[in-house]
């Protein structure tokens, strides 16, 4: 799970690059990078760490022009090295940079004929390298039609090269691209997996500026109106002139990631017609409903959330039970996200650091804690040793995700059946290992009821592959599962 945003602008677009990053900084906190254009030459600044921790504003003198694409890096397919960082960047046969949010699932199949070309191990830089080769199919195509130079791709031309490239990759992408004198490309798989939002900025002078990124959460502090979602397999350019260009070149049956409603997107977040916010009021309401029907008899004193994704099912769920609802749980904001720290370690470590339980919403009461998701565990286990440490009475414990069972191949960081807790065990198995007095999982019905109940939109099947081993390309069995999972374990090894 990546951050992405590319803008077009009429005025240098380096600083708003770098504050939609900071509005984009939860997708990811291992690496950040800027790519601008100006006058068929790309300018470049790329880091590990936080965006803070990155540039400068003496950086943003450096990357001039008016177009540019920027993403912030969490890995899942690629290693942790300083180069594989993006968004990646060719220049030669001509210059193109690419940032892509998702996973390739057909990547190391692709690299093969490639391996001598790649300077990274990301399923980025392959997308890059076969989409260069395409455009490069086109414009030598056009210049012996054309012999006259400089030649440069059409629109048409553009489009036909992703065609091709549609054809042949696999899995999930969100992607933004920066060809120099032709303009910014965005386009997003054929199943929409992974977001893509897009946004118009309407000038005194009547024309335009736009943005494309993974949220729309930037988009009102950069004066942007959002307009929507790029479709399933959907196009979007906006050439030299400012014009805007689109078409489906590959549309399937649409299924974003529901994981991006549990835990990714921030609150603020509209994806695909539906207010992040509001379906997960609905969560901790179903959540409720749930608990009243399975545990009767079993009312806690105090509803805590896990801060801060839990927070707004969590207050839904204490309304739904008439339960007082407490943030017991005091968040050091300075810690990263601990589901999207590179190792299992880190994790462990970084709750103590982050949660700090409060006493006097603790002591002597029966606590219900709620979670967005249990993933591998850990978290939610020193969490409940924490809980315990302060004085609790009891203990309860409620997850707005059902059993996450299955590793995810398009871009979530889940390798592994091995370190997933729901895949191993029954209820009351995961229970015993947190050391909770009563469990409970949300069900798969309500979680998909609790997404697409509101909002214009047209989700019926959300990809749940993490929790249902349905993978919505259609690309997997046994075999390939244990490839893959072996790669991406080689990998962060």
């Amino acid at each position: 799970m990546c951050g992405i945003v590319g803008i077009y602008s009429h005025e240098p677009v380096a600083a708003e690059l770098h504050d939609s990053l900071i509005h984009l900084q939860h997708r990811g906190q291992d690496a950040a990078g800027i790519v601008t254009a100006q006058n068929g030459e790309l300018f470049c600044k790329h880091g590990q760490g936080l965006v803070r921790e990155i540039f400068t504003s003496a950086d943003m003198e450096t990357l001039p022009g008016h177009v540019g694409i920027a993403h912030v890096r969490y890995p899942t397919a690629g290693g942790y090295s300083k180069t594989d960082i993006q968004p990646v960047v060719a220049q030669q046969p001509f210059s193109i940079a690419l940032a892509h949010n998702g996973n390739l699932t057909n990547h190391h199949a692709l690299a093969e004929s490639m391996r001598d070309e790649l300077k990274t191990s990301l399923d980025s830089e392959v997308m890059l390298r076969m989409l260069l080769s395409y455009l490069q199919q086109m414009v030598d195509y056009g210049a012996k039609c054309a012999p006259n130079p400089p030649y440069e791709a059409t629109t048409p031309s553009l489009f036909n090269a992703l065609h091709h490239l549609f054809s042949q990759i696999k899995g999930s992408y969100s992607v933004v691209c920066l060809i120099p004198n032709q303009g910014l490309l965005a386009f997003r798989d054929p199943h929409g997996i992974r977001p893509l939002v897009w946004g118009e900025r309407k000038r005194t002078d009547g024309r335009s500026d736009y943005i494309f990124a993974s949220e729309n959460t930037a988009f009102y502090a950069l004066g942007f109106e959002p307009k929507g979602d790029l479709a399933p397999g959907e196009v979007m350019l906006v050439d030299t002139h400012g014009q805007l260009h689109r078409q489906i070149i590959a549309a399937k049956k649409f299924a974003p990631c529901i994981f991006e409603y549990v835990y990714f997107a921030r609150p603020d977040a509209t994806l695909d017609g539906v207010s992040v916010y509001r379906s997960r009021l609905r969560m901790g309401q179903n959540l409720a409903r749930q608990w009243q029907k399975t545990y009767p008899d079993v009312k806690p004193d105090i509803v805590i959330p896990v801060p801060f994704t839990s927070n707004t099912a969590a207050l839904s769920f204490a309304h739904e039970l008439g339960v007082r609802y407490s943030e017991g749980l005091y968040k050091n904001p300075f810690i990263g996200r601990t589901f999207i720290m590179p190792n299992q370690k880190a994790r462990a470590r970084s709750v103590r650091y982050k949660l700090t339980p409060q006493r006097t919403e603790i002591e002597n009461k029966k606590v219900l804690i709620i979670d967005d998701s249990i993933v591998r565990g850990t978290t939610s286990r020193e969490i409940v040793k924490m809980i315990r440490e302060f004085g609790a009475k009891e203990i309860y414990f409620a997850s707005a995700c059902p059993p996450v069972t299955h590793p995810c191949f398009y871009g979530i960081d889940m390798p592994s059946r091995d370190e997933l807790i729901g895949a191993h065990g029954s209820t009351e198995k995961v229970r015993e290992y947190l050391g909770v007095d009563v469990l409970l999982y949300q069900t798969q019905e309500d979680l998909v009821e609790a997404v697409t109940r509101r909002g214009t939109h047209q989700i019926e099947n959300p990809c749940m592959a993490c929790l249902n081993g349905n993978y919505v390309c259609g690309e997997m069995n046994q075999e390939k599962l244990q490839s893959l999972e072996m790669k991406r374990q080689l990998e962060r090894a």
